[in-house]
């Protein structure tokens, strides 16, 4: 622990002066409009972000604040797929398309929920 850091709390310009004593270098970027981590399934966002980089002796790391919003993402259904589906079980687009979208894309699967109803 680094005396004076904590609770009672350091000057700001002090602390920066430690840190590049140390060969860490502290960049606070002032205007970031929104920060996106893109997942497999889903998205993080970052609309109110505060991003600081931190370098230490070459090596960055990117530190974010702000407050969170996970965003799902939906499953792409090709028009391709639709088309098969309605030729498969005679329904129409429409149904086919609901099919696909509740089994995640799934053809045989939405095939056999439509064929059961």
């Amino acid at each position: 622990m680094i005396p004076g850091i904590g609770g009672r709390g350091m000057n700001p310009k002090k602390m920066k002066q430690m840190m590049k004593q140390m060969g860490i270098d502290l960049e606070v970027l002032d205007d970031v409009k929104q920060v996106v981590i893109r997942l497999e399934d889903r998205d993080i966002v970052f609309n109110d972000a505060q991003v600081t980089i931190m370098d230490a002796r070459g090596t960055k790391t990117y530190q974010i604040t702000g407050t969170p919003e996970e965003i799902e993402h939906g499953v792409e259904i090709r028009e391709d797929d639709v088309r098969l589906v309605v030729e498969q079980t005679g329904r129409t687009e429409e149904d086919s398309r609901r099919a696909l979208e509740e089994t995640s894309g799934d053809i045989a699967e939405a095939i056999m929920k439509l064929t059961e109803a």
